[in-house]
């Protein structure tokens, strides 16, 4: 099947954005020692992404296929460890509810591509992908293994997208201490004081105008400490979490279809 391969690059573009924000939201979240959070899932998303634009673009080196084998292998078994925990609790409910569900997934269908070509190209990914006007892509083995992946896919894509708009939509999300640290009134005082000595005149005008808004200089800092709370809200929120998913599911599910 030729594929246009302008196509191509926006969803390699949109598989290293991806990755980006990924790696910026485990910089941003700093889960502390011994927290049972989610920063494997951004790890998963950070190594997909870097893989599926190399997939996609066949001048984009990454990592040997053999590499990437190992790489989806151990998160395909780590994923299943974590969905084999919630469903001793949720049952069969973790086929749609559980939280790590659409990541083992994600990381059984990264596993059967890279398998399951009958030829890998060399190089950093499965090469071969880019054209002036288009390319055929490689076919897979086994494609009704592919057509399963494609539904339960697009099913956890529907899911989201449904979810989106509803109540509770972060549950279970290691984000929200961070996120709620971020946006705290408190944060933003504290962010404000420590920028003067403690102890002089003025480091109490400034932290008494930051809490207040009435110092300049307690405004300023208030400005810049809130204004970095929000982008940092931003990008530790459930919905961007979603928002990476959802592009890597159909970004994933698109690439199944025309290696089929």
């Amino acid at each position: 099947m030729m594929t246009p391969s302008w196509i191509l690059d926006i969803l390699a573009a949109v598989m290293l954005l991806v990755a980006a924000i990924s790696a910026g939201r485990l910089v941003a979240a700093r889960p502390r020692a011994g927290s049972a959070g989610d920063a494997d899932i951004d790890i998963a998303h950070l190594l997909m992404g870097i893989a599926m634009a190399g997939m996609l673009v066949a001048s984009l080196t990454t990592l040997p296929n053999g590499w990437w084998d190992a790489i989806f292998a151990v998160l395909t078994a780590w994923f299943g460890w974590r969905v084999y925990r919630e469903s001793r609790g949720q049952g069969a409910r973790v086929l749609a509810d559980g939280h790590h569900m659409p990541h083992l997934v994600h990381s059984a269908a990264m596993l059967y591509m890279f398998v399951a070509l009958n030829a890998a190209a060399g190089g950093g990914g499965m090469g071969g992908m880019g054209g002036s006007s288009g390319m055929a892509m490689q076919t897979l083995s086994a494609p009704v293994v592919a057509f399963i992946f494609i539904l339960w896919l697009a099913a956890y894509v529907v899911l989201d997208l449904d979810r989106l708009s509803g109540p509770g939509h972060g549950r279970g999300s290691y984000f929200a201490p961070a996120l709620a640290g971020a946006t705290a009134g408190t944060g933003s005082v504290s962010l404000a004081a420590s920028a003067v000595p403690a102890g002089t005149s003025a480091g109490v005008a400034a932290g008494q105008g930051a809490a207040d808004g009435s110092h300049p200089a307690g405004r300023g800092l208030l400005a810049t400490g809130s204004r970095s709370a929000s982008a940092r809200a931003l990008l530790l929120s459930p919905r961007a979490a979603a928002g990476c998913r959802i592009a890597m599911g159909v970004t994933m599910a698109f690439m199944l279809v025309i290696m089929i």
